[in-house]
């Protein structure tokens, strides 16, 4: 019997990769070695040294190195995480930010400027709202602790203005004023230990990501799959057997968590409020591959190209190893 491949793989701990993860779901021909690891080490260690094959990758950074000029990496078209960002916009009350068009002409700060959640919203801003880059003045720094760091080279657009804060926080600098409003995925300390001057700026934030949904079939990703191109080059038949045995880790996690007879995890009433995320967004709640993510994965190749992220602009055919969701059918 030919033996496998071994393949070093590195997630955060999902429930939809348990599965696949513990051994319950295999990849045919594939031997896995699991690290998992929290998601800004995973990051760090693969964009600066490709510690494994595959790992979990912020999509913003995924983008800027997969379009380098002989780029060593693809995608797999597995969503680790998704979330809508509009809950992200966090703004100091004396700022007198009422409204997205409020933005211009403030101060806004993120972790990173390829920090996916704020790609989506900056893109959001200019698209919906007609705030530009140029509009604002930007701020980098640690959510929650000094010194964070830009993790891939950019080439702004003309006009941006960009500040890199070293020694403060974001949290710090929104509840001293020093900012005007923070986006920013992980929420600032200043806002979860209840600071009176900070607020969300879209208290509604819900029904805003139905409304776009609905608008646009943008559901943003966050987190996808990256895998080393030189394992690919040597046995080509690896992305697809990885990316079936992802799908159906997932798969088998939806089915656990829209089961109504027990209690597979503890809160109330899950199985029903499944159901209504089956009826907003159809039967697979959490897609997987191009074509069921062709809006998402086609805004987020335009917005990090014209935000100085991505190289070019690229399709989505071009990030994914070629036939990878080549169908087959007796």
């Amino acid at each position: 019997m030919m033996a496998k491949l071994k393949l070093s793989l590195a997630t955060t701990d999902y429930d939809h990769f348990r599965d696949f993860r513990l051994g319950t779901v295999q990849a045919e021909g594939i031997e896995t070695i699991w690290s998992m690891l929290g998601h800004h080490e995973i990051f760090a260690r693969f964009t600066f040294d490709r510690e494994w094959d595959a790992a979990e990758l912020s999509f913003a950074k995924f983008t800027a190195q997969v379009t380098r000029k002989d780029s060593d990496i693809i995608g797999l078209p597995v969503v680790c995480s998704r979330l809508f960002r509009f809950s992200s916009f966090y703004v100091n009350k004396k700022s007198k930010i009422r409204t997205a068009k409020d933005l211009k002409g403030k101060t806004i700060g993120s972790p990173e400027w390829a920090h996916t959640a704020a790609v989506y919203m900056r893109g959001w801003l200019n698209d919906e709202h007609g705030v530009a880059l140029k509009d604002v003045h930007w701020y980098q720094a640690g959510a929650n602790e000094a010194g964070r760091i830009e993790k891939v080279e950019l080439s702004l657009p003309k006009g941006v203005k960009l500040t890199r804060v070293k020694d403060k926080s974001l949290s710090e600098m929104l509840a001293s004023g020093e900012i005007d409003c923070a986006l920013i995925a992980r929420p600032p300390d200043c806002f979860r230990q209840g600071h009176p001057d900070i607020v969300r700026l879209f208290p509604d934030f819900t029904e805003m990501e139905d409304k776009y949904y609905a608008a646009t079939k943008v559901w943003p990703i966050m987190h996808i799959i990256a895998l080393q191109k030189h394992v690919l080059d040597a046995n080509p038949w690896v992305a697809r057997n990885l990316f079936n045995a992802f799908l159906l880790s997932k798969n088998r996690s939806i089915e656990r968590l829209m089961d109504p007879a027990v209690s597979r995890y503890p809160v109330a009433s899950l199985p029903t409020y499944m159901r209504k995320t089956a009826d907003r967004f159809g039967n697979d709640t959490f897609p997987f591959g191009i074509e069921e993510n062709r809006p998402t994965f086609e805004q987020f190749l335009r917005y990090t190209f014209e935000q100085g992220i991505a190289h070019r602009r690229a399709k989505p055919e071009e990030i994914f190893p070629k036939g990878i969701m080549t169908s087959i059918r007796v």
